[in-house]
Formats: C-alpha cells, sequence, structure tokens
C-alpha cells in the first residue's frame, strides 16, 4: 500500500519547509521530503546563514584592525577554527528549530529522493529501500546548485560556495570565477581575513545587473582592501601543481595573464535541481535550462502540482521562495492569496547594496515620469560615529502621484535599512509619507526619510537643487 497525504512537498529549504509550515496550520496532511538529512535546504545548511556567520566575523575582525588609534594595546586576534564551530552551531540550531516547528504544525518528515510516477503518485528512495505516496496536491521546492564550470571540476583545489564556507584556515591565494553576489560576499571576507583574491569577471562590471552607481562604492571598496578584479576576462584553464597550488590562465581583452594561487572558487551562477525527479512522468513541463514552467498562480502545468522558489527560475532568493510557498499553500487549501508583491534584494557585500521596486531606468522604460532624491551617508551623523560613510539612499517616485516606485540602498546596513522602503512600495506610500515620518535620531534609517525629502526638493541636511533632478 502507498503511502498517503494531501501534500507532497519536495524540497525542504525556504520554499519547502516555510510551505509544509503553512500547510500544517492550514489542516492539510502533508508530507515533507528532503533529500539531505539536514532541514532547512541550500540556504541554510550552505549558504545564506553560514555565509551570513562568517561575513559577520571577518568583519568584526576588519573593523577592529581599522580601529587604528582608538584601541589601546594590540588587537585580538581571530581565531578561525572556533568561527568555523560558532558558524556551524548557529546551523543546527537553526534545523532543529525547523524540525521542531514541522512536527509542532503536524507535518510528517521523511529523507530522501522523490521521484514522481504520476501526477498523484511518487517514489521515495532512501537508504533503506523505496516507498510508494500517493497525493492530491504537490509542491517542487527542489532549490538550485552550483554552475559547473568545463576545466575547472570540483576536487578540493577547486571549490564552489558550498566548500568555501567550511575552509580552515583562508588560502593565501584564491581566485574567484565569477563577480556576482556569491563570489563577491564569499571573496570579501576571505581578503578580510588576510587571502590575496583575485576576482575574473566575463562582464564589463561586478554584480551584472547592479545598476553601476550602487555598484561603484563597492568597487572602490574592493580597491582599498587589496582585491583584484579583471574585468571583461575569462579563465581559460588552471594546471594543478600537487603540494604548490594551482596555475591559473586567463585571458583579460586581448592580454592572456598567468597567476598562481592556492585555492579557486567557481560562482558561475546555478542550475536548477530537476533532473531526477521524473517529472515528465508527472506530466510537469520544463523550460531548456531545467526550471520548473509556473503560470502566475506558480501552478505547473500538472494543475495540481505547485512549484516555487529556485526551481522555477531566477531571482535566485530564499524570501521569494518563501512567499511563493506561501501563497501556494493558501492555493491548496482554498484560501484567498494575495499577490507576491515586489521582491526585495540584498547583497552582503562591503558595503551592503539593497533594492526593492521599480529602478529608474525601469520606470522610464514604461513611460514614467519620475522624481529621484539621494541622500549620502556621509551626510549621516550615525554613519560618521560608526565611520561608515560609504554609499548612499536613492529613492524614485511617480512625479504626479509621488507613490514611491522603488529604492536603492549602498551602505552600512543596507539589507536591515531596506525593509522601510519594502513597506512602503507594498502599501503605496508617497514621498510625504516617509518624508512626514519622525524617525530616531541618531541613525542609519533617517537616510531614507532624507532621500525623500530631496525628492521633494525639501533637503534639509544637505545642499541639493530645490527640484529633483529629472531626465
Amino acid at each position: 500500500m502507498a503511502r498517503e497525504t494531501e501534500v507532497l512537498v519536495v524540497g525542504a529549504g525556504p520554499g519547502g519547509y516555510v510551505a509544509a509550515i503553512k500547510l500544517g496550520k492550514l489542516g492539510k496532511k502533508t508530507l515533507l521530503v528532503d533529500a539531505d538529512s539536514k532541514l532547512g535546504g541550500e540556504c541554510l545548511n550552505y549558504g545564506c546563514i553560514p555565509s551570513k556567520a562568517l561575513i559577520h566575523a571577518a568583519g568584526t575582525a576588519y573593523k577592529a584592525k581599522q580601529a587604528v588609534g582608538l584601541l589601546d594595546g594590540a588587537g585580538m586576534a581571530l581565531d578561525w577554527g572556533k568561527v568555523q564551530t560558532w558558524k556551524n552551531g548557529v546551523v543546527s540550531n537553526l534545523t532543529r528549530g525547523i524540525a521542531m516547528l514541522e512536527r509542532g504544525n503536524g507535518v510528517e518528515v521523511a529523507f530522501g529522493r522523490v521521484r514522481f510516477t504520476g501526477d498523484h503518485e511518487a517514489v521515495i528512495a532512501s537508504a533503506s529501500g523505496e516507498e510508494a505516496v500517493s497525493f492530491q496536491n504537490a509542491v517542487i521546492a527542489t532549490g538550485t546548485r552550483p554552475s559547473q564550470l568545463p576545466g575547472f571540476e570540483t576536487d578540493g583545489d577547486v571549490i564552489t560556495s558550498k566548500e568555501a564556507l567550511d575552509l580552515s584556515p583562508a588560502p593565501p591565494r584564491m581566485l574567484v570565477v565569477g563577480a556576482g553576489v556569491i563570489g563577491l560576499e564569499i571573496g570579501t571576507f576571505l581578503a578580510k581575513l588576510g587571502t590575496q583574491v583575485t576576482v575574473v569577471e566575463i562582464g564589463a562590471q561586478i554584480l551584472p545587473g547592479v545598476e553601476s552607481d550602487l555598484s561603484a562604492p563597492v568597487s572602490r571598496k574592493l580597491e582599498k582592501m587589496g582585491v583584484t578584479v579583471w574585468l571583461n576576462a575569462k579563465a581559460k584553464s588552471c594546471q594543478r601543481r600537487p603540494g604548490d597550488g594551482l596555475s591559473v590562465k586567463v585571458q583579460v581583452g586581448d592580454e592572456e595573464r598567468e597567476l598562481e594561487v592556492d585555492k579557486i572558487l567557481v560562482s558561475v551562477g546555478r542550475s536548477p535541481q530537476t533532473g531526477e525527479l521524473g517529472l515528465a512522468a508527472a506530466g510537469v513541463k520544463t523550460d531548456p535550462k531545467g526550471h520548473v514552467i509556473v503560470d502566475e498562480e506558480g501552478r505547473t502545468s500538472a494543475k495540481n502540482i505547485f512549484a516555487i522558489g529556485d526551481v522555477v527560475g531566477p531571482p535566485y532568493l530564499a524570501h521569494k521562495a518563501s512567499r511563493e510557498g506561501i501563497l501556494a499553500a493558501l492555493r491548496i487549501a482554498g484560501k484567498p492569496a494575495p499577490e507576491r508583491g515586489a521582491v526585495p534584494w540584498a547583497v552582503f557585500s562591503d558595503p551592503e547594496i539593497a533594492f526593492v521596486g521599480e529602478t529608474e531606468a525601469e520606470a522610464r522604460s514604461r513611460g514614467a515620469s519620475v522624481l529621484t532624491g539621494r541622500f549620502p551617508f556621509t551626510a549621516s551623523g550615525r554613519a560618521m560615529a560608526v565611520r561608515e560613510t560609504d554609499g548612499f539612499v536613492k529613492v524614485i517616485a511617480d512625479r504626479q502621484s509621488h507613490q514611491i516606485l522603488g529604492c536603492g540602498i549602498v551602505g552600512p546596513s543596507a539589507s536591515d535599512l531596506i525593509g522601510e522602503a519594502c513597506l512602503a512600495v507594498r502599501v503605496g506610500a508617497r514621498l510625504e509619507d516617509a518624508a512626514s515620518t519622525i524617525h530616531p535620531h541618531p541613525t542609519l534609517n533617517e537616510a531614507f526619510m532624507e532621500a525623500c525629502e530631496a525628492a521633494l526638493g525639501e533637503a534639509i541636511h544637505i545642499m541639493a537643487p530645490a527640484v529633483s533632478k529629472t531626465v
């Protein structure tokens, strides 16, 4: 007899485990299955959480070194082995917390690889054998894995982001292939630990897809930290020298360069984990890259099966997956489901970058007349007090209604500060709403209020035109 459940959730990352909890709360008999032995998926176990823990630790040590003249006596050295133990403890605590929440909401959990055998049946393969499962609805949330680069296969010296988070000690020399979010986040914290980092990016700027004015302060900080960045460059080949690192050939424009490194981090994108799911048997269609095709409600071509998160395509963001998981659960339970809304993103670089809503270019491309306002952190008392004045806040609003359309922040704690702008975009707030809201002083989030004032031509703490610059 097949195991029966109302909803089968495949994948226990930030999309799947959240969907399962919500389904449990809605009274649905739910079975959550993951191929890993730990809940939380790539984000919690091998990505978002451990990387941010290491970024924090390396940043703390870096700030201490920069505080010359403020500290009395020798600075304390960072014990990277203890940092790794602490990081692993953080991850373990969170995975245990997820398991408790699943149990508390009546969700069954199993570990193994799922293969669909029909649109209402699947098989779970584990070390103990195969088990058949029948379901009314399913949610596919299997996420992505690091993409491979031919000639740079993972072998211990060539690594992906997963292995990079377990490095101890930090390597003396590191080549990062790809100047996207993951490559720069890892490259930055390693540079702060003393690693000589070289970044190779095939495009014309770091952080492809990010507006150049937002990425510019990050470029300057990388240079200040001694990170070498080669743009319009391609890693061609590497030769392994046992006991003596790797020799890498890189094409930079018309010039071929060679460098010696100890490790190579390949960070050239991610690929959906759908190849072994047997989706054809369930009638679930994928695109040429393997992403599951869904409609605006997250339904696949098999209408009783939903797909959420990274597996349906970019942006590859944990919070997007979680939101889509909740919406899928509501639809499965026959409950009203609101629109997903604008998806914010953040880069935990130095300084951080965050954005939500429409960019100025996107708004203008659809014919909107816009107002923009900026406030630099060099004019923020709090930013000066904490010695982090790189960057600015930029708001984009409709010229006629003054409705806030988007906001970009590059600077200290941008990932935290963007929350106020997320709410403003979500509820359709106007520039006047933010400008007239009293913000505590001295704080970094005053910069959002000041940027809105600048857009209105009413800036107080910066010299700005009476009318915002428009094109």
